[in-house]
């Protein structure tokens, strides 16, 4: 498709609010620097107030910089299908299984994907795994709420229950390093690896200046980089995803004299789009420069209905 006039829809009401402003501003920069008319769409909760501000921009693709709850998770998306306008990113029913870390799960099972061992626990029960292990809610993005629990700590989210909801994911704790790939329509663009004084990549390590060191390419025996590459693919394609997404892995080469391995975390179908976003750096090693990757993003939008 051709289009002209793009609004990018940024802010939200989730708990990556802030990310997403972000995220908003840059994209529309840049596709400004491509040569679009870009209007900013601030978003709330206000479905109304959504809908007359896409009136009056009157775009002919909306480019979705939201994250998490309601911009993430197919409801956005879904308001999108409704109005007929053509939209960035995944589409309903990939967003929402993408969003919901046990259903993602089961998918990518179903795939014979890698992932780890581990299971939907609710409220009052006890971990089904030693520790260390990994508790994550079930409809959050950017590691908001995941807890390590690691040995000889006295941490006990399960008993403490920080979290919203009756359901949470625990999962065995993958040591070695962090990797992520992004995939643009049916390929991978790249491998990065992730290093962080945090511990693990947590909210701040991904947003804080200096939280994160990126190492592109990820220095991975050649046959392992594909593999990582093919993975990422593999998830996209199961979960049904299409435009931009990024997979998150954990490379396991902390085991003396067995083969390293690859497990897949999770996958990403609004990825970050700010000056310390993953998806851009590796765009830029491939090739791809910043206002060419929006724009690409664009002329690729779908609408299903």
């Amino acid at each position: 498709m051709s289009a002209r006039r793009v609004a990018v829809l940024m802010g939200g009401a989730s708990s990556e609010r802030e990310v997403s402003l972000r995220s908003g501003q840059a994209v529309g920069a840049a596709l400004g620097e491509a040569g679009y008319d870009v209007t900013l769409v601030e978003c709330g909760r206000d479905a109304a107030a959504l809908v007359a501000a896409l009136d009056a921009a009157r775009p002919d693709v909306v480019f979705n910089a939201l994250h998490g709850r309601f911009g993430e998770d197919g409801c956005v998306q879904g308001l999108l299908e409704l109005m007929r306008l053509p939209y960035t990113h995944s589409g309903v029913m990939a967003s929402a299984a993408a969003m919901d870390k046990a259903q993602a799960r089961r998918l990518f099972e179903a795939a014979g994907l890698p992932v780890a061992r581990g299971r939907v626990v609710r409220r009052g029960e006890p971990a089904p795994l030693p520790r260390p292990y990994v508790v994550k809610p079930l409809n959050e993005g950017s590691s908001v709420g995941v807890h390590i629990v690691a040995a000889g700590t006295n941490a006990d989210p399960l008993g403490a229950w920080p979290f919203v909801g009756d359901q949470v994911l625990v999962e065995e704790f993958i040591p070695g390093r962090e990797l992520t790939v992004a995939v643009m329509g049916d390929r991978a663009l790249g491998v990065l690896e992730i290093t962080s004084d945090h511990g693990f990549y947590d909210y701040d390590a991904k947003y804080a200046p200096g939280g994160s060191r990126h190492i592109m390419p990820a220095p991975l025996p050649a046959a392992d980089y594909v593999e990582a590459g093919r993975l990422a693919v593999a998830a996209h394609q199961a979960l049904g995803c299409r435009g931009v997404s990024r997979a998150d892995l954990r490379y396991d080469d902390t085991r003396p004299g067995e083969k390293p391995r690859l497990v897949l975390l999770e996958v990403n179908t609004q990825p970050g789009m700010t000056a310390t976003s993953l998806v851009p750096d590796i765009a830029a090693h491939a090739g791809l420069s910043f206002p060419d990757l929006v724009r690409w993003m664009v002329e690729n939008a779908q609408c299903d209905v």
